[in-house]
């Protein structure tokens, strides 16, 4: 079946993004001279991306249509000892539903960037960067080793480090990037680990091979405990899936992320590199099934993070970091259902969130181009009758993430609700009550943004603060999304660049779930891509026995809690900021000790940053001052005062003459002799 799929073909998907990024971000920038202006190296970038686009979509049709497959070696990079570290492809259904998702949402993102970034002085820099992570992203997911699976995962985190400070100048920006770099470390160091101590035990870095050897790790120890091996590896690769798909709690980078250009909260922050956890998981799920504690680790860091984070999405007036939060429940969505084994509906919910995700960021962008450059949505409302696209895709996008029925949202969402709620395992119970609560409160807070920005009293004329956020870092004079700024005048919709990719976005957003989920969850989509033990773990079966189509699951869900939670919340949010908008201030004055808690994202900065950082800072001081007085003042310092010492004493012996060397030597061997006869028992 591998001859069906060319290896030149799924070479050039990643090569032409990566070809596209160094021509504009090496010959568009002063590093090579400007060679090339604005216009070439966008539709340079665009095209490479736009190549991989439809390479991945002729590869998805050919493993849909003929069951195609791709597992090989391209290139052996060394081999030490009998560890062979290569590059490769591994190609099969979860490979290509993640070639298609991320090539489709980083074109539309490249599209959308020709209108938001206009004139910006890093513009070609920009386009270079999201290209040169649509490379990085494609390596990770294509890949068949561990070995190139880690070189995509420091990759995307290295271009996210460049994009989220991609406004140097700005020092929010720079605290950004380096928090969300310091705190990926942390992930990856425990993902790392995992990694080796396969290469240790399994003697490969090659999937395929490592799944092949998984009942023989499940046998064994970790050394020196009684825990089981198989535990340690899978909890390890999940503290890297912690970092990089920011589950709790080393969520706390995401919200400041959103410092960057909004284009790359679309592309990095809501539709691939935060995903890249969740793919990691489920194309481990061999390893995974092995291990029950795990997964239970698994779906209560994914509960935590559903519900919690919700909760904090509840009081953002910015705009961005309203998605933001909802971003980070969703993830927890995702964790949960890869707790509960239901790996297939966890990566359906990936791809469906991919798509309304990108269309909620990419929409917040251009109302914020709209409204000159506010992103507090406590100064909009009454949006809807000057950016009627902008509303309209806004709409679809916040209907499918509360999972409307018929809309993609619910078919992923509702069917990890069922999942969690058939899991036997250890903590499924918080997970099911979590998952519950979260459909109330993303309907509360994604319908709260939504009334605020487009309906009710219009209000962008009464921001007091209307120019601050982005835009004075940036540049003197440019806004923060490349405009010239306009300081008065009403909204005014986006130019078509900017609106296209959210009518593209918002068609799949609407449809792509009625249409995949019989394949992609009860059929053979992801055949040998994700493996469930049905004997422990049976979500996926009663899943399948209750599944009747896509209509019928819709129609039934009309009677069902889910929906009942979701109508409440949208309810509520439109009592609370249309009909009654002095009710949420006198809430607040209520609740205040609960408002301030989680104004405070639960005080979790302030621990990292007054407790760890701080510790670190005492603990790095302490042990210098023991570097300067044991190592420096004993053992460097201390050694050669010592040799000094004998030294002095020695030359005094060194006189030159020889009856006081022949003196020396007699004395010696008197002493020598009275050792052995005398002294010596």
């Amino acid at each position: 079946m591998s001859a069906t799929l060319s290896a030149t073909t799924l070479l050039a998907v990643p090569m032409a993004p990566l070809v596209g990024a160094i021509l504009a971000g090496v010959f568009g920038t002063a590093l090579g001279g400007n060679w090339i202006g604005r216009k070439l190296s966008h539709s340079l970038t665009i095209l490479g991306v736009a190549v991989a686009f439809v390479l991945s979509v002729m590869t998805l049709l050919s493993v849909v249509n003929s069951g195609a497959r791709f597992n090989e070696t391209l290139y052996t990079w060394m081999v030490v000892g009998g560890l062979k570290m290569e590059i490769g492809f591994l190609v099969d259904g979860l490979t290509a539903m993640m070639m298609c998702v991320v090539t489709f949402v980083s074109l539309m993102v490249h599209i959308y960037t020709i209108g938001y970034m206009e004139e910006d002085e890093g513009y070609n820099r920009f386009f270079g960067y999201i290209s040169l992570f649509t490379f990085s992203m494609l390596m990770l997911v294509m890949s068949n080793n561990m070995l190139q699976l880690f070189f995509g995962w420091e990759a995307v985190g290295l271009v996210s480090y460049l994009l989220i400070g991609f406004w140097f100048n700005k020092p929010t920006a720079i605290f950004a990037n380096m928090k969300a770099f310091l705190v990926n470390r942390v992930g990856d160091f425990g993902f790392i680990l995992g990694i080796g101590l396969i290469a240790a035990y399994a003697g490969t870095l090659n999937y395929t091979e490592a799944f092949g050897k998984a009942g023989e790790l499940a046998k064994l120890s970790f050394p020196g405990t009684s825990w089981m091996l198989i535990t340690v590896i899978c909890v390890c690769l999940f503290i890297g899936a912690m970092g990089k798909s920011a589950q709790f709690p080393l969520h706390v980078w995401l919200p400041d992320s959103m410092e960057g250009p909004t284009p790359i909260s679309a592309l990095i922050h809501a539709a691939t590199m935060v995903t890249a956890g969740i793919f990691m998981v489920a194309r481990m799920s061999p390893l995974f099934e092995l291990s029950d504690t795990a997964l239970s680790f698994i779906m209560i860091a994914g509960s935590i993070t559903a519900l919690f984070m919700g909760f904090l999405g509840i009081i953002q007036n910015d705009i961005k970091r309203v998605v933001a939060y909802s971003t980070l429940s969703q993830l927890g969505y995702m964790t949960v259902a890869l707790g509960a084994s239901a790996y297939s509906v966890a990566v359906f919910h990936l791809m469906t969130h991919a798509f309304f995700k990108a269309l909620l960021f990419l929409a917040a962008g251009s109302v914020i181009m709209g409204v000159h450059h506010n992103q507090d949505i406590r100064w909009m409302g009454g949006l809807r009758k000057y950016m009627p696209v902008t509303w309209i895709t806004s709409l679809v996008g916040s209907l499918a993430l509360i999972g409307t029925p018929l809309l993609s949202g619910f078919y992923s969402k509702d069917s990890i609700i069922e999942a969690v709620h058939e899991s036997h395992l250890f903590g499924a119970g918080f997970a099911n009550f979590a998952v519950l609560a979260g459909v109330f409160v993303t309907a509360f807070y994604s319908f709260r943004m939504y009334f605020l920005v487009f309906h009710g009293k219009e209000r962008f004329d009464q921001n007091p603060d209307a120019h601050h956020e982005e835009h004075d870092a940036h540049h003197d004079a440019h806004d923060d999304h490349g405009h010239h700024d306009v300081h008065s005048g009403k909204p005014h919709e986006s130019p078509w660049v900017v609106w296209l990719p959210l009518a593209l976005l918002a068609i799949p957003s609407a449809l792509i779930g009625y249409f995949t989920i019989e394949p992609m969850l009860y059929g053979s989509f992801f055949k040998d891509a994700i493996f469930v033990n049905a004997d422990k773990h049976h979500a996926m079966t009663e899943l399948a026995k209750a599944f009747h189509g896509p209509m019928a699951m819709a129609i039934h869900a009309l009677t069902t809690l889910p929906f009942i939670l979701a109508v409440a919340g949208v309810a509520m949010s439109y009592y609370m900021y249309i009909i009654n908008p002095a009710l949420p201030a006198a809430i607040k004055r209520n609740v205040q000790p609960i408002y301030t808690l989680l104004d405070n994202k639960y005080y979790l900065d302030w621990f990292n940053e007054n407790v760890l950082a701080r510790g670190a800072r005492e603990l790095g001081g302490l042990l210098w001052e023991n570097d300067k007085t044991v190592i420096d003042g004993t053992l460097v310092n201390g050694s050669w005062k010592v040799v000094r010492v004998f030294s002095n004493i020695a030359r005094k012996f060194q006189t030159g003459y020889i009856y006081h060397y022949a003196f020396s030597m007699i004395a010696g061997v008197f002493l020598l002799m009275t050792y052995f006869v005398w002294l010596k028992p």
